[in-house]
């Protein structure tokens, strides 16, 4: 790339030399000039545009360098500024000079007042036009009065009596209102009378005063009146020649406006179209010079120009070839430098002198071989915890606990993904902070402190001193939940690192609320079953007795104490039976028989379900919003009325907690079939049924534990309601989610069910 510069350059200041010699040869041959100025001015241009992209390109690659630290760019560029330097300052100063010198020295040449002698020479001829314009329109209007106040047949007499008395009058004729010809008089020189008749236009100008009176033919020495603004020269083709048009008045009215009209044409003195002649050829000259001076002093001024660009250029360029031949040396030590940086030990090329460079290439070879041999024994054992690293991440990434290594601080070290997951917390935001710094993390780092506290406590009083970790359970609150949010339960290990690794704790947890709460619900299940057994067996007894005791003793007392054992009887009947059917709930959640799934209309079965809830006569609170062609589900019919049954009773009992609430009580009652992303990154379709009341809502604490056996906010609930809807929507391979809505207005349940009817086809 260099030597190619190289080549260019010498080529570009041959072609820049060259057109510089044409230009100096075409000051003295203006014929020259003129043929091929634009040519060259175009051929000068697009040189000097080659020879600034040539250096342009250099520049920008000095730059590049320079802007990227390389070694040897900041010599170059120093040795590049000092030859530009000595190049472009004395010939920037001999430029200035010569321009200045050859602007004044070509004004000097044409600093005469030629132009100012032309123009007073035209004011002389225009006031000798004026003057005979003057003396002219004077006799036609004594003509013209001497012609009314004779017979219309004596016109011709007088015209050529008019033509006679002036020898330079060349027609003389009488012209009605449209500028037809009614008498005419020729001077010596025979003229085209049809094509002197005036216009209307010159019709329409006599009738003003002054008349109509203006010179003619030729350049015609104009004045204001012409409508010119600069002199006019006059055409030697075309002589120069005075019109006169002016009404002649009528005898009978004595006024300016007759319908007859006096034309007098009269040709210019031969001296004064001689000197406008003269005045002509003298300023067409003086123009031609003028515009010569101007082309000759840019002509001057754009090859100062060129040669100076040429200086800088050539300058600039060997600036570059210099400054490249002494830093050579320099810059391959830097390639070098650059490619051992980079990983490169291969040798570098040495530099044939005896030198310090060439000692010190010789060094540097023998340096990046031994650097070579330390980076090949280096770079084993890099792989080697690579891959130890590797397995240990990928062990990590993939194990469901949660793993936190902490400094001595309990400043958080590294964390894999689980962490993340569990506590709800990025674990980019978590490095390097302490846990108790961390804001919802107070809780958790305060145990995890004193459970490392109390080991060390243990471990100097002498007792579990063999025990290298511990493990807790630990309730801490949910991430972003409130106060009355079901706690998050964390099965917790932690373990001391070795000092000779630099120290800290290693804290394994895991998320074991879903175990709690499906342990509370086999506990649940396994409590159900005894009290379904133990405590029906006596309710029946107790309930024959107390009727048997009121039938037996009702005729026996009187009315007092028979009201009293009509009330206590009824009491512990409606006990009993309030028993039995806590009974008969508990032994259908400890029971709940395998689903039967089978194709299932939703929409038909919600309708006749809801038609025991509205009736006849209609209802007001319940809404139901059934979408049309809803696809068929897989579903047992009688558990899934059981569920619909169960959610609509939760909705109506409510809406009964608030009697007084602003608004008027509603039940939406929702299907449709939605699109979701499965597994395997299809879209799939499913059915959704959603029952929706405007109550109270669930409070927190019972919506985070509401599928629980026994949570319920209701005074005589049994909380297995929800449990049961839960148990059969997991049979139905379905989902089933509560939340309360965003303005506070109610609570909505939502059931997705996921498996769907076989399509039968016709």
């Amino acid at each position: 790339m260099t030597q190619a510069l190289r080549y260019l350059f010498v080529v570009a200041g041959a072609i820049c030399s060259i057109l510089l010699f044409l230009l100096a040869s075409a000051s003295d041959n203006s014929g020259f000039f003129d043929r091929y100025y634009s040519w060259l001015l175009a051929m000068n241009a697009t040189v000097a545009f080659a020879l600034l992209a040539l250096v342009a390109v250099s520049l920008f690659r000095l730059y590049s360098r320079y802007k990227s630290g390389k070694f040897g760019s900041r010599l170059m560029t120093r040795l590049v500024m000092l030859f530009a330097a000595i190049g472009v300052l004395p010939g920037l100063v001999i430029f200035l000079v010569s321009v200045q010198f050859v602007s004044h020295s070509i004004e000097s040449w044409f600093n005469v007042r030629v132009e100012e002698a032309l123009e007073a020479g035209l004011d002389l001829g225009r006031s000798a036009l004026d003057a005979s314009l003057t003396e002219l329109r004077a006799n036609a209007e004594r003509t013209a009065d001497e012609l009314a106040a004779q017979p219309f047949y004596a016109a011709p007499a007088e015209l050529a009596r008019f033509v006679k008395t002036h020898p330079r009058v060349q027609s003389a004729i009488i012209v009605d209102g449209d500028g037809g010809l009614i008498v005419s008089a020729m001077g010596e020189r025979r003229i085209n009378l049809s094509a002197d008749l005036p216009t209307a236009a010159m019709l329409a100008k006599a009738q003003s005063d002054p008349p109509y009176a203006v010179p003619e033919g030729g350049s015609e020495l104009r004045d204001e009146t012409a409508n010119t603004t600069g002199p006019q020269m006059p055409d030697p083709n075309n002589a120069l020649r005075l019109r006169v048009l002016l009404p002649i008045p009528d005898a009978s009215t004595g006024t300016r406006f007759a319908p007859r009209y006096l034309q007098v044409i009269q040709a210019a003195s031969p001296r004064l179209a001689a000197d406008g002649e003269t005045l002509r050829t003298a300023y067409s000259e003086y123009k031609e010079r003028f515009v010569a001076r101007v082309g000759l002093r840019r002509m001057y001024i754009e090859t100062l120009t060129l040669t100076l660009l040429l200086a800088v250029f050539g300058a600039i360029a060997a600036a570059f070839l210099i400054a490249n031949d002494l830093a050579q040396p320099l810059l391959l030590l830097a390639e070098g430098t650059r490619a051992v940086a980079e990983g490169d030990l291969s040798p570098r090329p040495i530099v044939a002198s005896s030198d310090e460079l060439g000692t010190l290439t010789q060094s540097f070879n023998t340096m990046t071989r031994q650097l070579s041999e330390a980076r090949t024994a280096v770079e084993r054992n890099r792989l080697a915890l690579q891959n130890a690293k590797a397995h240990l991440e990928s062990v990590l990434a993939n194990m469901s606990a949660g793993v936190m290594v902490l400094d001595a601080e309990f400043r958080l070290v590294t964390c894999n993904d689980s962490v993340e997951r569990i506590l709800q917390k990025t674990g980019v935001s978590l490095v390097g902070k302490p846990l108790a710094e961390v804001d919802g993390m107070h809780e958790f780092a305060g145990a995890v402190t004193a459970a490392f506290s109390a080991q060390s406590a243990q471990s100097a009083a002498g007792r579990n001193a063999q025990r290298l970790h511990w493990q807790r359970q630990l309730e801490i609150s949910r991430p972003g939940g409130g106060p009355d949010e079901n706690a998050l339960i964390l099965l917790t290990r932690g373990s001391r690192l070795p000092q000779e690794g630099g120290g800290g704790y290693i804290v394994v947890f895991d998320d074991i609320t879903d175990v709690i709460s499906a342990q509370r619900s086999i506990a649940w299940g396994e409590v159900a079953r005894r009290l379904a057994h133990e405590i029906k067996n006596p309710l029946t007894p107790i309930q024959l007795s107390a009727e048997r005791l009121q039938m037996k003793l009702e005729d026996k007392l009187d009315k007092k104490d028979v009201e009293l054992l009509n009330k206590s009887t009824s009491t512990i009947v409606n006990q009993v039976s309030a028993m039995k059917r806590m009974v008969d709930d508990f032994r259908d959640y400890a029971r709940t028989p395998p689903a039967q799934l089978l194709p299932l209309d939703l929409n038909a079965l919600v309708e006749e379900i809801l038609h025991l809830y509205v009736g006849d006569e209609g209802n007001d609170i319940i809404h139901a919003h059934l979408a049309p062609f809803l696809p068929m589900v897989m579903g047992d019919e009688t558990q899934m009325r059981q569920v619909i049954h169960n959610l609509l009773q939760n909705a109506q009992d409510a809406l009964a907690d608030m009697p007084n609430q602003p608004h008027a009580p509603r039940i939406d009652v929702v299907t449709e079939a939605i699109h979701y992303q499965s597994a395997d990154g299809g879209t799939r379709i499913a059915v959704r049924l959603s029952i929706a009341d405007n109550g109270p809502g669930f409070a927190p604490k019972i919506l985070a534990r509401a599928f629980e056996p026994y949570v319920t906010s209701k005074a005589r609930g049994t909380g297995l309601g929800l449990a049961m809807v839960k148990k059969i929507i997991d049979e139905h391979g379905g989902r089933i989610d509560i939340q309360n809505h965003a303005d506070g207005s109610g609570a909505s349940v939502l059931i997705l069910l996921l498996k769907l009817a076989p399509v039968q086809l016709a």
